[in-house]
């Protein structure tokens, strides 16, 4: 059985050259844009802890080692320390393979994170409907994409890209093309979400192949605009949380915890293709934990009726 054939590199190659090598392999297997970015500066953030300009040979498991103390030493938290070793691991088990160096690391273990998400008070203020004769169309736009980021989850990205072809009414539907993992993903409508899509579709017109979502000229949102517009949108209601990512977080608590829903379809929902990081929400987001646990708690056991604080009713 004949190997794969090996890049030839030149003597005293350093990991900063192999690297744009790197980078230049990606790209050509069609790896997207920007995801290059983000390997570029996580390199970068790495290249303060660990000498990227020593010869790639010359590096060693010690080396990777003082990185990792380095990143500590300064203070970086623990889930950043954790996204610059999967790409710095990315980078070496590409080396592994093209015959350049033996040399890897073990994945960096980050924390555990509780998922922020909008509260039920602040998504009532999101979702009501601006003045129909006051409300500039950025406005209304934003409004139906909030409407839009509750019913489904969606990333930004897949928001940007959808256009009015994609939009089913008949079967209440929308089928994104443009998702992270690029595959094809069928995002249902509720009712309530159908009927603002129809109402906006009709004020909104264009062609078929014309942006859902447009800016203002008629063109697609870029990504910094398309962040803005929730920023500002969220600031002009006294809303203080921004992150337009928050929304798919909120939908993912909502719909295990409010609405029952299980992993399964959840993993489908929000276009996982694998169950690991629902499985994130899942654990975070447990209502079986919580479920009756007055009969479970031992407090609540040996508290007698009369000791029992009764609990003030909510404002």
């Amino acid at each position: 059985m004949r190997k794969k054939p090996t890049i030839r590199m030149k003597s005293k190659e350093t990991a900063a050259e192999v690297f744009e090598l790197f980078l230049l392999t990606k790209r050509a297997d069609g790896v997207k844009p920007r995801t290059i970015e983000t390997y570029k500066q996580h390199f970068h953030a790495i290249s303060k802890h660990l000498d990227i300009n020593q010869e790639i040979a010359e590096m060693t498991a010690t080396d990777l080692k003082k990185m990792i103390v380095s990143m500590q030493d300064k203070g970086l938290a623990p889930n950043s320390i954790k996204s610059y070793t999967i790409t710095l691991k990315a980078f070496l088990s590409w080396c592994n393979a093209e015959g350049i160096t033996s040399l890897n690391m073990k994945k960096y273990k980050g924390e555990e994170t509780i998922k922020e998400t909008y509260t039920d008070e602040e998504l009532k203020i999101l979702l009501q409907k601006p003045n129909m004769k006051k409300c500039t169309f950025a406005e209304y736009r934003t409004w139906v994409v909030v409407n839009f980021l509750i019913n489904s989850g969606s990333r930004a990205a897949t928001i940007r890209n959808i256009q009015n072809r994609d939009v089913d009414m008949e079967n209440n539907v929308i089928y994104a093309r443009h998702t992270k993992n690029r595959k094809a993903l069928v995002i249902p409508l509720c009712s309530q979400m159908s009927a603002v899509l129809m109402e906006y579709m009709k004020i909104r017109g264009g062609k078929q192949d014309d942006y859902l979502f447009p800016s203002e000229s008629g063109e697609q949102m870029t990504e910094s605009g398309f962040r803005c517009s929730i920023v500002n949108y969220n600031r002009s209601r006294g809303v203080t949380k921004t992150s337009t990512h928050l929304f798919r977080h909120t939908f993912a608590k909502k719909y295990l915890v409010d609405c029952g829903g299980n992993a399964l379809m959840l993993q489908k929902l929000l276009g996982h293709l694998t169950l690991d990081m629902t499985k994130h929400y899942c654990a975070i987001f447990d209502t079986e934990i919580t479920k009756d646990f007055d009969s479970f708690s031992p407090l609540a056991k040996l508290s007698t009726n009369s000791e029992r604080i009764k609990m003030p009713k909510r404002s």
